[in-house]
């Protein structure tokens, strides 16, 4: 049976979390407010309970979903081969509106779908996602909507799209700010070298810059690679290919859509694995 918490409400918002935890360790999807925008989540680590997302936005597995975390220190026991200039990232900007993408640790037992790979990762800047992501660990989170539709910018608008495939509704007020647009997080493939924008987003190419002068914007990784002169006789190399793991759309994730996210509320959309990725 679905039900909506007040997360305003200091008591239904305990009693939402509780039965959010629940329904994730239920296998599940709930709904809950991010930093950008709401996101549908569901346990990270359980395939079924990321292929009941997936269903219930009405997607597949080309896009999966970004992961949320709850602190910063848990970006090594999920992604490997971080730069220092995408720690910098992180550091700067989580939590916040920042989806980063990693080659996955290999050794993890999870399915977010079709993720070459990679994960799309966040962690978001907003209370009551990071004290259910504290409760849960890790959660696989796209934008709350069907795919296609307008992402949620409250729990009730989630609802009206996504209706019984979802346990819990945790309502927080609007997402980001009444009267504003819903912003997807900035999404950044921190696999290439050297980083590179895959979707525009909450955190500015200017903001990024200050932190990692080298970061390439949109489309400018494609650019100096048609500029670039042709040795004689020599075939240029063909530039990777982008990574998928994001499942990159109107975050949360991140998002999160890029190639889809955390987000967003993702991302991953993408690069939250991502969504372009809630995200």
């Amino acid at each position: 049976m679905t039900t909506s918490y007040n997360c305003t409400s200091e008591e239904q918002r305990a009693e939402g979390l509780e039965h959010a935890q629940r329904a994730i360790n239920e296998k599940k999807c709930i709904v809950m407010p991010t930093d950008t925008v709401y996101g549908i989540a569901a346990d990270a680590f359980s395939p079924q309970a990321v292929t009941m997302l997936l269903v219930s936005k009405g997607r597949g597995r080309h896009m999966p979903p970004p992961v949320l975390i709850p602190r910063l220190n848990a970006l090594d026991g999920l992604a490997t081969e971080v730069s220092e200039d995408a720690r910098k990232l992180a550091d700067t900007f989580w939590p916040g509106g920042l989806t980063l993408i990693f080659h996955a640790q290999p050794s993890l037992d999870w399915d977010l779908g079709d993720t070459r790979g990679t994960v799309a990762l966040r962690m978001p800047d907003d209370e009551v996602a990071l004290e259910l992501l504290n409760r849960t660990g890790p959660l696989a989170v796209s934008s709350a909507n069907r795919t296609g539709q307008p992402a949620a910018q409250t729990a009730a608008e989630a609802r009206t799209q996504l209706c019984e495939s979802v346990e819990v509704y945790l309502e927080g007020g609007f997402r980001p700010l009444v009267g504003t647009d819903s912003v997807p997080s900035t999404i950044v493939d921190a696999t290439a070298s050297p980083l590179r924008v895959v979707r525009d987003g909450a955190i500015s190419l200017e903001r990024l810059r200050e932190v990692v002068p080298g970061v390439l914007g949109l489309g400018e990784a494609e650019a100096a690679a048609e500029a670039e002169p042709v040795a004689a006789q020599e075939p240029a190399a063909a530039e990777p290919a982008e990574p998928e793991s994001a499942g990159v759309e109107p975050e949360p994730a991140a998002a999160e859509s890029a190639p889809e996210p955390v987000e967003a509320p993702g991302a991953t959309e993408a690069p939250v694995s991502g969504e372009t990725r809630a995200e």
